[in-house]
């Protein structure tokens, strides 16, 4: 168990650091202050100081040596992740609800009630951050509701989760973009969670919203599959895919935290532990552990197999 304020969690991000043989986990939270933990024991690395408003994404670049966070304070930081300074803050009209860095580290993309994707050249922004030219996004586009999430697919493709049940893929250039696919809940409930897996060389896309949990392969577009879950996502929520493809965790709106079987969508395993509803879930890069965080303010890390000692 990882204590923390007793405000509710927002997000949860793994990050692998190959050179160090260890993962990190990054937290958001509704307390304004993101946290940085060792990703297998949950210790507390630092905090990140500095929003003014709930902090609803936070994410490290694939190097570990930046990271960005959105908060209800109508802004966008970039961080050092090492030291934990604030480098330059991106004025936004409305709340930012997602931030997420390309795989190159290069251009940072946010969302939120606006409606708006920003795409902002890292670069320029770090190096010409005195400028208000240099805090403008070099890509804007507008989006049909409010977003609730962002994730890049490779170098020039973003994925963007709306309010209106629809998932938008993009295909992004320096200045502008295309719509190239649009993935349809067929509901009108918001998207709470949108989370990208490789299983076996194939990208799927997993996605939570209302009362189901979905899972499309990237490249054909297909929806692999569709369950309706005993929880609902309407409020708070998510779930990820294990690297394996085998199976899934979820947990929404009850006080547990779930296991499916990814083929039949049987209940394999339920956990009782948080005291408030569950938030956010992700599984480790090794797939060893899932972390979930609660309203209740605390994050929990999971043995994927109970049964094996670490």
């Amino acid at each position: 168990v990882c204590p923390g304020p007793p405000r509710p969690l927002a997000e949860l991000q793994y990050l692998s650091i190959p050179s160090e043989n260890r993962n990190l986990l990054l937290s958001a939270c509704h307390d304004k202050m993101p946290m940085l933990r060792d990703g297998k024991s949950g210790n507390w690395i630092g905090t990140f100081q500095g929003h003014k408003g709930a902090v609803w994404s936070c994410q490290m670049d694939p190097s570990g040596n930046l990271a960005a966070t959105a908060s209800g304070d109508f802004s966008a930081q970039v961080w050092d992740a090492i030291t934990g300074q604030s480098l330059v803050e991106m004025p936004h009209q409305h709340i930012v609800k997602s931030c997420v860095f390309s795989p190159d580290s290069k251009r940072l993309a946010t969302g939120g009630k606006e409606g708006l994707l920003r795409v902002f050249d890292l670069t320029k922004l770090l190096l010409e951050k005195s400028t208000s030219e240099a805090k403008s996004a070099s890509v804007q586009l507008t989006q049909e509701a409010p977003i609730t999430k962002v994730v890049w697919m490779g170098l020039t493709q973003i994925l963007v989760a709306c309010a209106n049940g629809k998932i938008y893929l993009w295909d992004i250039t320096s200045s502008g973009g295309s719509l190239a696919h649009t993935f349809d809940t067929k509901q009108t409930s918001e998207i709470r969670d949108l989370d990208v897996t490789s299983v076996a060389g194939q990208l799927v896309v997993t996605v939570a919203a209302g009362n189901k949990v979905y899972f499309w392969a990237v490249t054909t577009r297909e929806l692999l599959k569709e369950y309706t879950m005993p929880i609902h996502f309407r409020e708070e929520g998510g779930a990820a895919l294990h690297p394996s493809g085998k199976k899934f965790v979820a947990g929404g709106s009850d006080l547990w935290v779930r296991v499916f079987d990814f083929e039949t969508g049987e209940e394999l395993e339920c956990h009782k532990g948080h005291h408030g509803p569950i938030r956010c879930v992700r599984y480790s890069p090794d797939g060893t552990l899932y972390a979930t965080g609660s309203e209740d303010g605390t994050i929990r890390l999971w043995k994927t197999d109970p049964t094996e000692t670490q």
